[in-house]
């Protein structure tokens, strides 16, 4: 996407299933700067700072907001092996629906270092929207009332983005796809510097734990 917002070229879909091609083309400067809803910095054993604060700013849509695994979890060979190691390491387990993502946080984890956080960042949909309309959404994504009111505050950035919302992409729900347009707007003003942080703790590989919005 255009870094100049008074672009009105209509936006663009392509879907990306592996992180590396997101990678590559940030070094090659065909891409300015990526954002992704992964966890990016893992602790050991205590909660990241900086979910605890995305769902205090959230409200109403807090529960949106998983608390990232402890580190140990990525090494786990099954869910009952994750929920060991997270109990071990932070006295809880993991539910299904975070272990079924551990996957990609392990792909996001053996890609990133230091230096290329400096150009692929962690961000939240529902933290992007939140900044991107002046307050939380007040519906459910997945309901009419909630496509709606995001569909309205991206209208306010990407002016054509009905020309492309109406179609479906293979492996993606109506939904992924304005979380991906809202994480395009938060690459956007990360890559101006004109973005919010949440969080920036490093972790022991030395990543920051934040969130940009």
């Amino acid at each position: 996407m255009p870094l100049d917002e008074s672009d009105s070229t209509p936006p663009t879909v392509r879907i990306v299933t592996d992180l590396r091609d997101v990678v590559a083309g940030l070094h090659s400067g065909m891409t300015a700067a990526a954002a992704i809803d992964i966890p990016i910095g893992l602790t050991r054993g205590e909660p990241r700072a900086v979910d605890i604060e995305a769902r205090r700013r959230l409200g109403p849509r807090k529960f949106s907001v998983f608390p990232a695994p402890v580190r140990a979890v990525l090494a786990a060979a099954d869910y009952d092996e994750a929920c060991a190691r997270s109990r071990a390491a932070c006295g809880r387990g993991i539910s299904r629906q975070l272990y079924n993502i551990v996957p990609k946080i392990l792909e996001m984890d053996d890609l990133q270092s230091p230096a290329l956080q400096q150009r692929f960042v962690e961000m939240h949909p529902e933290l992007s929207f939140a900044v991107l309309a002046g307050a939380p959404m007040q519906f459910h994504k997945s309901k009419p009332e909630g496509r709606a009111e995001r569909l309205h505050a991206l209208r306010t950035v990407f002016p054509a983005i009905d020309t492309v919302c109406g179609s479906r992409w293979r492996g993606t729900r109506p939904d992924d796809v304005l979380d991906a347009f809202v994480g395009a707007w938060t690459a956007r003003r990360f890559a101006r510097r004109g973005h919010l942080q949440l969080g920036g703790e490093l972790d022991e590989r030395g990543l920051r734990m934040e969130m940009i919005a």
